[in-house]
């Protein structure tokens, strides 16, 4: 199957070559969840990889939530096809979350719980890198959460450093928008594992998603303007 992913690449390569996201001889690792954005990223790695001047290499790290309908099989036969490793490891964030702490919001807890494993096997198999598949349409809603909800202006970096575990995660679809991403997965026919959390839909990020797009019916440019005033103000998105 012969993969259409030009504009795909094009984003993601601007993203990677304005924050120098990749060094010769790195290792990263990409956060496989099954969803569009994950998948979307792991193709792209691996076409990047044919043509870079910089060598790397891949592995893929996906963490099992504790969900039943979280298809294993699945994520192996995406990485046998690409041949790239992957690693699984079972979590506990099902029964931490939803049984014991019966989170109603519990998307923050769950994402530093899938952190501290992957931190681990990423130090396990000797990464450097770990690449994770928000895009920008990410980038906006956290912008407005943070505003709206803790008062505070910022959203996650292009790249970050982390002291205590000598990571550095980067997020080469930043510049990448989800229609975009959409249109990817459509035109090449590539199935993405169906979302398994009881909160997918439900969250305050997704109403952050609809209240943009309602905002974008009577102010086209929304997205393009809030996105610029991220790059222009925001001390950790500037070069």
């Amino acid at each position: 199957m012969v993969i259409k992913m030009q504009r795909i690449l094009s984003h993601m390569r601007k993203a990677i070559e304005e924050y120098n996201m990749i060094e010769e001889g790195d290792k990263i690792a990409i956060c496989l969840s099954g969803g569009k954005d994950s998948i979307t990223l792991l193709h792209a790695f691996k076409s990047l990889q044919v043509f870079y001047p910089k060598r790397f290499e891949l592995i893929a790290i996906s963490i099992h939530p504790g969900f039943e309908f979280f298809d294993v099989s699945f994520l192996h036969t995406i990485c046998n096809d690409l041949e790239i490793p992957l690693f699984i490891e079972n979590s506990n964030a099902k029964e931490i979350v939803f049984e014991i702490r019966k989170e109603k919001n519990p998307c923050s807890l769950c994402a530093n719980l899938r952190r501290g494993v992957i931190n681990s096997i990423a130090i396990r198999e000797g990464c450097n890198k770990i690449a994770l598949g928000h895009n920008q349409d990410d980038v906006l809603e956290t912008f407005l959460l943070n505003l709206f909800y803790t008062g505070n202006i910022g959203t996650f970096s292009p790249i970050s450093f982390m002291d205590r575990s000598k990571i550095t995660l980067i997020r080469p679809l930043v510049f990448t928008p989800e229609k975009e991403i959409r249109r990817f997965i459509r035109k090449n026919n590539l199935e993405v594992m169906p979302k398994v959390c009881p909160m997918d839909g439900t969250s305050k990020r997704e109403d952050m998603k609809q209240f943009i797009f309602d905002l974008a019916k009577n102010i086209p440019m929304v997205r393009a303007n809030l996105f610029g005033a991220i790059q222009r103000n925001l001390k950790d998105w500037k070069k």
